[in-house]
């Protein structure tokens, strides 16, 4: 049977563009692989390392318009919207080179001998070496911070795992060129161009997370295909992590006290995040509780005006296209559901952004379930609610999150407890701010409770590259049999403990 080819196709016309690739076969993954296997005693070197990210993400400024260019071409994300998710994609890789050189990542740990500690200690000297071979799938939505030169392959690459990235569909050609702008800085770096590896096609997905040298894998993506990939790792006969960002609904709650003090900015700001990128950002608030009465009348107001002024816009491919407005056709049909700004199709190749709204009654009445899971695109559910009861009766609702926001007054009386109460709820907590626009910094988190994520790991900031790390410990092993990391006099500078 001949390959499948695969196509780069303009979102904002739904024609293809060009053949970039052909899908790749069992046995070309099993190749990718193994080129990839063949890298790892390269990529144990530290200072190559560090030089490989920092070589990528030159290389990805120099080819910026070339990048933006091919990107929008695939996704008509705009190109103020790419130049920034650039910027943000070669800043990862310049962090994560300097995490390498830093070296604190290896969590050097030392216990010297004890005899006369209960029970007796020995010489003990720990660190972190790289799982291996990771699987990075590409995500539709980000191509290039989430994508082939994004997150996932910048931590495993400053873990000193090779990786073999599945490239999504959506935006094959930019994935084409910005494979072949790392490979280069491999070469460059002294490295084997194979430290990176490019796949296409959804066969090959799967054959990638069962192939027995893959040790982990990263996925941004749908519940439904995460999900899948995350059960075929756990079945392997030996599993490996899954490290899956798979959905989010992000709820938001909007106090009494704080709709009171200032509806208007709320309204407008949460329209402004709704709206963002074509409401295709992970982080996009899906799901609103909002008070009854006069201040969330207000909120709801000028929510309405924001989003009604908001022009039709293009989404990612026409299948998401097509799933959001049988997402938001269904969730308008529900009993007591009205749309103040209707979603819907803004035109052949467009989508509207648009507003539901439901008392919260009505929710824990039953029968909305369709409200309280993600719709990928530019829409929110605003829930009213009318008593303190009816928010944390909702909230024990939700499944895990990325985000959960609380909006509240400067002088709140219900701010201690909200906070209690969403905190369970997903991996970062934010007051008085909106999700989207994740910052890549030490302190950041991007995760959360199932179905958030397969895990309690971060996807974004510097503790990202644990997920491709496992600890080894040294007991009384003489000196020159250990890495230099753990020797006495410690003659590479890491920090240690």
């Amino acid at each position: 049977m001949a390959a499948e080819p695969v196509w780069s196709v303009d979102p904002r016309t739904g024609k293809p563009r060009e053949q970039v690739a052909v899908e790749a076969t069992a046995d070309e993954i099993d190749g990718a692989v193994r080129a990839a296997a063949a890298t790892r005693e390269a990529l144990a070197d530290r200072t190559a390392r560090a030089a490989l990210l920092r070589t990528a993400a030159d290389l990805l400024d120099e080819a910026g318009p070339r990048v933006i260019e091919a990107a929008d071409a695939e996704t008509a994300l705009g190109l103020v919207r790419l130049t920034g998710e650039l910027a943000r994609t070669t800043a990862q890789l310049r962090a994560f080179a300097d995490v390498v050189d830093e070296g604190s990542f290896l969590d050097v740990r030392i216990d010297l001998p004890d005899p006369t500690a209960t029970p007796p200690r020995p010489d003990l000297r720990r660190w972190k070496i790289p799982l291996g071979i990771v699987a990075v799938y590409a995500a539709s939505n980000f191509p290039l911070a989430f994508s082939v030169p994004g997150g996932d392959t910048a931590s495993a690459l400053a873990a000193g795992c090779p990786v073999v990235i599945k490239a999504h569909p959506d935006h094959p050609a930019t994935s084409e060129l910005c494979a072949s702008l790392l490979r280069r800085a491999a070469s460059k770096a002294g490295l084997p161009e194979d430290v990176v590896v490019l796949v296409h096609g959804f066969d090959a997905g799967v054959e990638l997370v069962r192939h027995p040298l893959v040790a982990a894998a990263g996925f941004t993506g749908s519940v439904r295909g995460g999900r899948a990939l995350f059960d075929a790792a756990a079945a392997r006969p030996v599993p490996i992590p899954f490290h899956g960002e798979l959905g989010s609904l992000n709820p938001v709650v909007i106090t009494e006290a704080a709709a009171e003090e200032r509806a208007a900015e709320i309204g407008a700001g949460l329209a402004a995040s709704v709206t963002m990128g074509q409401g295709q950002f992970c982080t996009k608030p899906g799901f609103v509780l909002a008070p009854a009465g006069e201040a969330g009348d207000r909120f709801v107001s000028a929510l309405t005006d924001a989003i009604s002024k908001t022009e039709p816009g293009v989404m990612l491919d026409h299948r998401m296209r097509g799933a959001f407005l049988t997402g938001t056709n269904e969730r308008a049909e529900l009993a007591g559901v009205a749309a103040p700004v209707p979603p819907g199709a803004g035109g052949e190749h467009t989508v509207d952004a648009g507003i539901l709204t439901v008392d919260a009654g009505d929710v824990l009445d039953g029968g909305h379930d369709a409200l309280l899971e993600e719709c990928f695109g530019p829409v929110t559910v605003v829930s009213r609610y009318t008593t303190r009861e009816e928010i944390t009766a909702v909230l024990a609702l939700l499944p895990g999150n990325l985000t959960a926001t609380l909006q509240m007054a400067e002088e709140d009386p219900e701010a201690a407890s909200l906070l209690a109460e969403l905190t369970p709820l997903a991996g970062r907590v934010l007051v008085n701010g909106w999700p989207t626009g994740v910052a890549v910094a030490a302190a950041q988190h991007h995760g959360g409770p199932y179905p958030a994520t397969t895990s309690t790991s971060t996807s974004v900031g510097a503790t990202a590259i644990e997920r491709w790390l496992r600890p080894v410990t040294y007991q009384s092993t003489p000196q020159h049999l250990l890495p230099p990391e753990l020797r006495d006099g410690n003659p590479l500078g890491v920090p240690r403990r």
